[in-house]
């Protein structure tokens, strides 16, 4: 048996106000007429307070990342492109926001660095070139990109991340107090995507116990947060930030399942944000995963959570079989949820009725 030689991040700062950090630490990477670029979500848009906390100098430049879709190919590349032809080469890439963001910053950095298009490396392994220094600043918990070694994208024909050891962050900051404003459903969507790779991670076929070691503790702090507790306070933004990456390094050595299958397709055909995307396929998994789909029910009550229904109703057969397409393109994901004849039990037929449900 061959052993997988894991990639970590490089560095990682953790604490409430560790953000005011930021600048001592790219400070050391700075390289002369090479800009850092800060690639900002756009909830921080009209944010003037936070965005002055940003350590801009010389050229440095902030480039407000729009999030209403999820990363595309041809977005990443139009960055790389405009970049390129501002500056010639960058210092770094330093992500601020959500999920999205944090793939944005992964890809662009990737892309200073290798020919073509983005849509070129979307798959296992296949950037060979180290892309530009680059720094993750979460700001939503949840989706663990700060640590994966993915950037998933949404290409001309598919949605698969560029998976490869140099995608990992050079350094994250996780700064609890980032989170403290994030709206009520969207911070419950993005924390589910962490719970969901827990449950995913720990009934998996690919369990061991490096995922295991981190998975349960990620989804003991996902249910002590959302089943236990009662108010939100800073406590819950500082554990459900220790879930965020320790969710994200479960799969890092296993993998995800059924819901990130399919929530794949439902993203690559209407658009569905991730982390919502989730919450609707796993609301109808209680085949796959019955004690984890219970206990995301009763969250959902218990946070008066809206999960949207009926998303299919009315798609054509063409549209059907375009999200099927793409779900049952995640081999290693089905794999682990099912085992190595996952083709047996799951088809697309099978996938045509669950995509119905939704």
């Amino acid at each position: 048996m061959k052993f997988r030689n894991f990639k970590l991040t490089g560095y990682v700062v953790y604490g409430n106000g560790s953000f005011d950090q930021l600048g001592e630490i790219i400070a050391p990477k700075r390289k002369d007429n090479a800009p850092m670029i800060f690639f900002v979500d756009e909830y921080f848009r009209d944010k003037p307070d936070f965005l002055n906390r940003i350590p801009l100098e010389g050229q440095d430049k902030i480039v407000i990342i729009d999030v209403t879709h999820e990363p595309k190919t041809t977005y990443v590349d139009k960055l790389r492109d405009e970049l390129t032809a501002a500056f010639g080469t960058v210092s770094g890439i330093i992500g601020i926001g959500g999920g999205s963001v944090m793939d944005m910053a992964k890809a662009v950095s990737l892309m200073m660095s290798n020919p073509g298009s983005s849509a070129d490396y979307q798959g296992w392994d296949l950037v060979k070139v180290p892309g530009v220094y680059k720094v993750g600043v979460p700001t939503i918990s949840g989706t663990g990109a700060e640590v994966s070694r993915t950037c998933v994208l949404t290409g001309p024909t598919r949605k698969l991340g560029m998976n490869s050891d140099y995608t990992v962050y050079d350094q994250i900051l996780l700064d609890p107090s980032l989170t403290a404003s994030v709206p009520v459903n969207q911070r419950f969507y993005t924390a589910m995507d962490c719970y969901i790779h827990c449950v995913e991670s720990l009934t998996g076929t690919y369990l061991n116990a490096f995922s295991k070691s981190y998975g349960e503790k990620a989804q003991e702090l996902c249910e002590e947060i959302f089943l236990q507790k009662n108010n939100w306070d800073s406590d819950s933004d500082e554990k459900l930030m220790m879930a965020s990456y320790a969710g994200g390094m479960s799969i890092a050595y296993s993998q995800v399942g059924v819901a990130h299958a399919v929530s794949y397709g439902l993203s690559y055909l209407l658009g569905t944000k991730h982390g919502i995307g989730n919450c609707i396929v796993f609301d109808k998994l209680e085949e796959y995963y019955p004690e984890g789909v219970a206990k995301f029910k009763e969250m959902v009550k218990k946070h008066n959570i809206d999960i949207p229904q009926h998303i299919t109703k009315g798609l054509t057969d063409a549209q059907f079989d375009t999200m099927i397409n793409v779900s049952l393109g995640m081999a290693p994901l089905w794999e682990n949820a099912l085992g190595k004849d996952w083709k047996e039990k799951i088809d697309a037929k099978k996938l045509r009725a669950l995509y119905e449900r939704l």
